[in-house]
C-alpha cells in the first residue's frame, strides 16, 4: 500500500438564512450581530464579536424575516422598528 496523502478538501460552512430558510455557504449571507453592550448591526466582515444570525445579501429576506421575528427569536433580543430601518438602509446601501 502507498502511504500517499490526500490533498485536504476545504469544508466550506453552512449557514441558514433567516429569511428564507434556505441553507447556504457562510461567505455568501449577511451577519446581523447583537454585542455584547445590547447593539444590533449588520456584519459585513463575519469577525464582529457577539451573537450571529445570518440573512441573505437581500432586502426581501430581511423583510421576512423581520415579519416572522425570527432574527429576535435567533439572537434572543428584541429588534426596534428603527433598527430594521436602519439594517434595511444599510443593506441597500452595500448591494
Amino acid at each position: 500500500m502507498s502511504s500517499a496523502k490526500q490533498p485536504q478538501v476545504k469544508k466550506i460552512p453552512m449557514r441558514q438564512c433567516m429569511g428564507c430558510s434556505e441553507h447556504k455557504p457562510k461567505r455568501e449571507l449577511l451577519r446581523v450581530v447583537l454585542s455584547p453592550d445590547g447593539e444590533i448591526s449588520l456584519d459585513f466582515t463575519g469577525k464582529k464579536s457577539g451573537r450571529g444570525a445570518y440573512v441573505c445579501r437581500d432586502a426581501k429576506c430581511l423583510s421576512k424575516a423581520r415579519k416572522s421575528k425570527r432574527l429576535e427569536k435567533s439572537l434572543n433580543h428584541e429588534i426596534s422598528e428603527d433598527v430594521y430601518l436602519k439594517l434595511e438602509a444599510e443593506l441597500s446601501e452595500n448591494e
